[in-house]
C-alpha cells in the first residue's frame, strides 16, 4: 500500500501494518473530536512517525498513485478534521 505524507513523499506500507496505523488513527481522531490540541499534535505526530517506520520510502521519480493521503506533520486540528471521513484517515 502506498501512503502520502503531504509535503513530504510517498511510503511502501505492508498491509499487515495496518492494525497499528488505524489503533493510531483512532487516537487522532479522538483528539480532533475533543478539539484536544494537544493530544491532536502528540497524535499526529505519532501516526506520522508509525508511517515511516514501518514504510518504506517510495520512489520519488515514480507516478504511482498514493491509497492513502495523510496530513503534513505541520497540520492544524481544523485542517485534519477537514480530510476525516467515517473511516478516519486510515480506513479500516
Amino acid at each position: 500500500m502506498i501512503v502520502r505524507i503531504l509535503g513530504e513523499g510517498q511510503y511502501d506500507v505492508p498491509e499487515t501494518a495496518l492494525g497499528r496505523l488505524n489503533e493510531l488513527d483512532a487516537t487522532l481522531e479522538s483528539a480532533v473530536e475533543a478539539g484536544d490540541d494537544a493530544a491532536f499534535s502528540s497524535a499526529l505526530t505519532e501516526l506520522l512517525d508509525g508511517v515511516r517506520t514501518v514504510g518504506a520510502e517510495h520512489p520519488a521519480d515514480s507516478l504511482d498513485e498514493s491509497d492513502l493521503i495523510l496530513p503534513p506533520a505541520d497540520a492544524t486540528i481544523d485542517q485534519v478534521r477537514e480530510m476525516l471521513n467515517d473511516d478516519g484517515l486510515i480506513p479500516g
